[in-house]
């Protein structure tokens, strides 16, 4: 049934972990499940190994090359979606889907896309200026980079970079593109490096303003925010969410979402308040894991990352019911 998925040198993180997160036992494992970034398969392949001959899975990715992948497994179970998983409740509304049992989200970028110098993602090798997932729409780094203000340009990278030199590499930057197009990655870096005067100890200092502008041009926390609350849509009574991210700005995301759902304000309790209606969690936490040093010393890319579960809790209306 399944075949298997090339590895590209790609190694998916958490993988037994998060696919064990999302408890595909007993009947569970005849369900509708959602894998929101394909990369290179390791996630989706393992799901559909666990699942029963009656489960479905649905994927999505951005980056062409992923689906490329993805079409080399010939499941009848699993079908491939070239998008964003942003676009998920739109797409299950097409195929008639209501409620799935599980979603997972990676939001990493893959090894393949860091190390292929073609994608323009890594200021370590010299390529072209593109950091699109998909480089099949919108524009490129260096497309906006030509255009945009110096202001917005020292708003993104202060902002999804959180950098403190953000003003200097803006200035920079503009400076930069008059005497010639900013076209390559080594062209960025190099000018990022010039602009920064102190760098932290064993990081690159164009590290924070590559992340701040492959964030912004794939809309990445926008993406985010998007998805959780569609896939938390379609979440089953006692399915789980999965999401792995990988910087503090996805983390964050992620944890306020899940809080807010799982932690309810209640009123004052001098207000005559039947207990029936009062609010009602509609998540609970499930747990928090993060890799072991035996994954990250095989993967150091896995060192930030950041696994978080939550599991959606009945309907208060049929909680209310049950009373």
């Amino acid at each position: 049934m399944i075949q298997p998925v090339p590895e590209f040198q790609h190694r998916t993180v958490l993988l037994d972990e998060a696919v064990d997160a999302l408890a595909l036992e007993g009947a569970r494992a005849d369900g509708i499940y959602v894998d929101g970034t394909f990369g290179r398969g390791g996630h989706s392949s393992r799901i559909l190994q666990r699942m029963g001959v009656k489960g479905r899975l649905i994927a999505f990715d951005k980056d062409p090359q992923a689906i490329a992948t993805a079409t080399e497994i010939s499941d009848p179970r699993f079908e491939i979606i070239h998008d964003s998983f942003a676009t998920m409740g739109e797409a299950l509304a097409e195929r008639g889907i209501t409620r799935v049992d599980g979603v997972l989200l990676d939001l990493g970028i893959s090894s393949p896309q860091v190390d292929d110098a073609a994608r323009g993602f890594s200021f370590r090798l010299d390529g072209p200026l593109d950091m699109r997932m998909d480089s099949t729409r919108g524009i490129s780094a260096a497309e906006w980079l030509a255009t945009e203000s110096e202001q917005k340009i020292e708003k993104v990278i202060r902002e999804y970079g959180e950098e403190r030199f953000a003003f200097q590499i803006a200035k920079a930057i503009v400076a930069g593109r008059t005497v010639e197009p900013i076209s390559t990655t080594r062209q960025l870096a190099a000018i990022v490096a010039r602009a920064v005067k102190t760098r932290e100890k064993g990081k690159d200092p164009a590290t924070r303003t590559f992340q701040a502008i492959r964030i912004f041009i794939n809309q990445e926390l926008a993406e985010l925010e998007t998805g959780l609350n569609q896939a938390f849509q379609y979440l089953a009574p006692n399915a789980r969410m999965v999401v792995i991210s990988f910087h503090s700005l996805e983390d964050r995301i992620v944890k306020h979402f899940m809080a807010a759902k799982a932690n309810v304000k209640q009123p004052d309790r001098r207000l005559p308040i039947r207990a029936v209606d009062l609010p009602q969690p509609q998540m609970r936490l499930i747990s928090k894991i993060k890799p072991t040093e035996a994954e990250i010393r095989g993967n150091p890319r896995a060192r930030s990352a950041i696994m978080r579960v939550c599991m959606r809790l009945p309907d208060a209306a049929t909680i209310r019911g049950n009373l």
